[in-house]
């Protein structure tokens, strides 16, 4: 991962006005940015060159000479490419990344791989809706345009929900209640289940079979809330993550707080990173199984409590 580096406000001023010398006056006669990052950029160099800013040309394809394109940065360059007839000028460049037509006309300083943050983007969400915006830009759409200028914020609104589970202490969900002489198997199926696979952040979705065995304590035996497992899985799922691992969290959950003799977690789920690229296999389901405790064991008593999962979930050994 690339180490950030902190571009503060009094680093910025001062190589605006590098920059502004580099651009000079006479030749320009108006300043268009990208937005977001071009923005603060232009707004200084417009105040120290005496340029106007018209962003109109970002939906032109027929931009004046005397228009010079102004962004923060330039990284895999595509921005930069959509503007190959005009000068082009920004603060920092990336040297790993080229494309055609990529680089700045007029750079400042190389980012070395580093990730700038800079002074403006202010806080988290601020940044995080800037890199949605870079990801329009990179893309090769128009960020601007009326469809897509509140559509940062949607996004960001989103992830709160997508990735709830972050926010959430599976621990503190877990709430047991007496059950007398209960010992026989319990099983809340087919738990709807929403994730985003880490590996290239596309939903998986599918549902979840969560079993377990009541363990005996002193006061008796216990049984956990039945919508307590299925905000169990909910908590994991709503994580970057991969479907064996959601299983294995369930079931780990489950053996630790309730102290359960065995625990279980079965998962059917279609995965869109290959449903809608890769392979491109619409119909294929995965199938994952966590067992823990009695359900894992080679004894006789093992193999009866793994057959009876199978056979009150409808599924064959």
């Amino acid at each position: 991962m690339p180490e950030k580096y902190y571009y503060c406000e009094k680093e910025f001023y001062e190589d605006v006005k590098r920059l502004a010398e580099r651009i000079g006056k006479g030749f320009y006669k108006e300043i268009c940015p990208i937005p977001r990052g071009g923005v603060p950029v232009a707004l200084e160099l417009s105040r120290l060159l005496g340029i106007p800013i018209e962003s109109r040309w970002l939906r032109s394809n027929d931009i004046p000479d005397d228009v010079i394109i102004i962004d923060d940065i330039v990284d895999s360059g595509k921005t930069r490419a959509r503007y190959p007839n005009n000068d082009f000028a920004c603060i920092h460049e990336s040297p790993q990344k080229k494309c055609k037509n990529g680089s700045p006309t007029i750079g400042l300083k190389s980012t070395f791989g580093k990730w700038i943050v800079y002074w403006w983007e202010g806080n988290v969400v601020t940044s995080a809706g800037d890199i949605i915006t870079r990801f329009f830009e990179y893309i090769g759409e128009d960020s601007t345009r009326e469809g897509l200028i509140e559509t940062p914020a949607r996004v960001l609104k989103s992830w709160d929900h997508l990735f709830s589970g972050y926010k959430k202490d599976p621990l503190d969900i877990i709430k047991t209640f007496k059950a007398e002489t209960y010992d026989q198997m319990v099983i809340c199926r087919d738990i709807e289940m929403y994730s985003t696979c880490e590996h290239h952040l596309l939903p998986f979705i599918g549902k979840a079979h969560v079993a377990y065995i009541p363990s005996e304590f002193k006061e008796g035996r216990k049984v956990i809330g039945v919508s307590k497992l299925a905000r169990l899985v909910e908590i994991f799922a709503r994580r970057l993550q991969i479907q064996e691992r959601i299983g294995e969290q369930v079931t780990e959950v489950i053996m630790k707080i309730a102290g359960a003799y065995g625990a279980a977690c079965i998962i059917e789920a279609k995965h869109l990173c290959m449903s809608s690229r890769g392979v491109e296999k619409q119909n294929s389901v995965m199938v994952t199984s966590s067992l823990k405790g009695k359900f894992l064991e080679k004894s006789q008593e093992g193999v009866a409590a793994r057959q009876e999962l199978m056979a009150l979930l409808g599924m064959k050994l």
